[in-house]
């Protein structure tokens, strides 16, 4: 059984008239995350790490942000779309592990709802999805509330 291991690192700034959305999930916020599609930074990682495993390139090969046809899409989409794409090259996802970095809002109330549409996403069970979340103890621009990063590992075997 051959397995490969995945990284992947996403960065968006807030910006007004945003809605907040992480890991699938509508966040209450004044300020939203700034992208060409939801901005979702946690399934961005999740996402650049698993084509990262399969070496099939990056988000940005496949979901230009000069396209409009990715103009404000949900990345649920683009996930779905990735687990779909591993599948069609004979990858099946064994686990993710994924870490927020934002100063607020706070995420522990939502991170069982991220981990459950980060599973069916990817058609995993929720005990092989992991979801963290730390602050930067007010250093840099995570800390002055500037923007939020995420980072995500994971590992994809062949079937």
């Amino acid at each position: 059984m051959t397995m490969r291991i995945g990284i992947g690192i996403d960065v968006h700034p807030f910006a007004e008239g945003r809605k907040l959305v992480i890991g699938g999930v509508e966040i209450a916020a004044e300020k939203g995350l700034e992208g060409h599609s939801d901005a979702d930074v946690l399934l961005h990682a999740v996402s650049d790490a698993l084509l990262g495993a399969a070496a099939l390139g990056d988000i940005g090969l496949h979901f230009p942000n000069t396209s409009m046809e990715f103009k404000d899409i949900d990345s649920m989409i683009l996930l779905k779309h990735v687990g779909k794409l591993l599948e069609k090259n004979g990858y099946r996802t064994v686990n993710v592990d994924a870490m927020l970095l934002l100063e607020a809002p706070k995420i522990a109330p939502y991170i069982t709802d991220m981990r459950k549409n980060i599973a069916r996403c990817l058609n995993m069970e929720i005990g092989t999805v992991s979801v963290k979340a730390t602050t930067n103890e007010k250093l840099g621009y995570i800390g002055r509330e500037e923007g939020a990063a995420a980072h995500a590992v994971c590992i994809i075997k062949k079937i």
